[in-house]
């Protein structure tokens, strides 16, 4: 079972190695939710990760076992119900255990009870076929909106494909 807590600007190194270590580069490929194929370089920088931090409506969830962090992700209060949910990372060799769920769980939880949110919403890369059917087995559909992959902004990485947008997905609560 995980324990939660509210990130602060000490954790910034773990999550940034959390988060590259699900996402990119060799390592990602011991998970599934690898994005390697399409995308070299970093998923957060640290400079991304302290707004992240900074931003008055939001909250990054990091989540323990004893001392160590397993996974996390990022919520913001977007005001008119809706709750984003995103930077969500499972340290890959965990992946598969029921800790992404757990994650799911009390970003609805927040989302919900502390916010009042009535819809998580989320965006997935195009291409992730996999991650979006996991989604879509927890409650998200596709809204039929998609958002532009931020191609030039090498602080999300170096795409190795020029056809990458994301699917809005969103989840009543």
């Amino acid at each position: 079972m995980l324990l939660f807590r509210p990130a602060s600007l000490a954790d910034s190194d773990a999550i940034v190695a959390l988060v590259t270590s699900a996402y990119r580069g060799d390592e990602s490929r011991g998970g599934w939710t690898t994005e390697a194929d399409l995308i070299d370089g970093p998923r957060i920088t640290p400079e991304v990760l302290a707004d992240d931090l900074a931003e008055p409506s939001g909250r990054l969830l990091v989540g323990f076992e004893g001392d160590e962090m397993l996974a996390c992700c990022n919520l913001v209060d977007k005001g008119d119900g809706v709750a984003y949910f995103g930077m969500f990372a499972v340290m890959p060799g965990r992946q598969g255990a029921g800790l992404g769920k757990q994650v799911l769980e009390e970003a609805a939880r927040i989302s919900r009870d502390e916010w009042g949110s009535t819809t998580l919403e989320m965006t997935v890369l195009e291409p992730r076929d996999e991650l979006i059917a996991f989604y879509e087995r927890r409650g998200f559909v596709r809204t039929g909106e998609y958002r532009e992959f931020p191609y030039g902004d090498e602080r999300f990485g170096t795409p190795k494909r020029d056809d990458l947008h994301m699917v809005v997905l969103a989840k009543p609560l």
